[in-house]
């Protein structure tokens, strides 16, 4: 398992029973979790809570806040600073999880001496696309939500980003990649957050089991001669590593043999009884340089 252990604005200081007890700057937050089934020995510190997230039966839920927050504030991960808000959907604009991906992305593009071009897909609040960025890479990134898509222009201004190369695309994630196609546009580097399921912004249906493979295979029309890395990170439930690991061995490693395929689960360390919270799993496909 990767872990994101180099935060400093961010910790899981418990988990269990279901859900997770987390820190975000100054903010602690109690959040469900399907992952934190085993028992929590000792809720004295939950109690500290400044705010817990609870389930309807209808499906969403709602935020109960012990004490005035703000409507937003900030955190930072080394040079990058992003914007949290909690949502009515349980998500603060941030997985802190993703830190080890952002590492492995950042690392790669120092190391590959040479202009990079990334395309990042289902964006959301752009968080890689900014640790992409920030290393000199050139990025489009594309998510059909026009309000995750402002959220990542403020995170680009947070980081001190605006002069870099962000273009960012409100749509369909598969329509814009078969757009791209047409236009004969090609990337070093592709990464990609599928959600289990969603909708375009013209109501186009995404399902991670039907369309996932789909997506991939096409995407192997946009990679360039010498493409740097292919990273899918997956938060649906039932899917294996082991199924992400295969896509990419059928697909990017037949393409590019020379290459390496890893796949396995990303996951936070837990503050109190040093156990660890699995987050959700990766493939990856990356330039082998041996």
């Amino acid at each position: 398992m990767r872990l994101s252990k180099d935060w400093q604005d961010y910790e899981c200081l418990d988990a269990g029973n279901g859900e997770k007890l987390e820190r975000f700057g100054t903010v602690v937050l109690r959040r469900p979790d399907p992952q934190a089934i085993w028992k929590v020995q000792d809720y004295t510190s939950w109690k500290n809570a400044d705010g817990i997230y609870h389930r309807n039966n209808e499906g969403g839920g709602y935020w109960d806040f012990k004490k005035q927050i703000p409507e937003f504030w900030t955190i930072s991960y080394k040079h990058l600073m992003f914007k949290i808000s909690p949502t009515n959907f349980k998500h603060t604009g941030i997985f802190p999880e993703q830190a080890t991906n952002w590492e492995f992305m950042m690392e790669k593009i120092e190391k590959a001496g040479r202009k990079v071009k990334a395309l990042n897909l289902f964006a959301y609040t752009g968080a890689a696309s900014m640790a992409i960025a920030s290393k000199g890479a050139s990025v489009v990134q594309v998510d059909a939500s026009r309000g995750m898509t402002d959220w990542a222009k403020e995170n680009m201004k947070l980081s001190h980003l605006e002069n870099c190369e962000i273009h960012f695309i409100v749509d369909d994630c598969v329509k814009f990649v078969e757009r791209e196609i047409r236009r004969g546009h090609k990337y070093d580097a592709i990464v990609m957050d599928p959600p289990s399921y969603g909708r375009g912004p013209n109501k186009e249906v995404w399902k991670f089991e039907k369309n996932i493979y789909y997506l991939i295979d096409l995407c192997m029309q946009l990679l360039s001669d010498q493409p740097l890395f292919f990273l899918i990170n997956s938060y649906t439930t039932g899917i294996s590593s082991t199924v992400l690991e295969n896509i990419l061995k059928t697909t990017v490693l037949k393409k590019y043999p020379r290459g390496i395929v890893s796949a396995g689960e990303v996951g936070l360390p837990i503050t109190k009884d040093h156990l660890t919270l699995p987050c959700g799993i990766y493939g990856r496909w990356e330039e082998n340089n041996n």
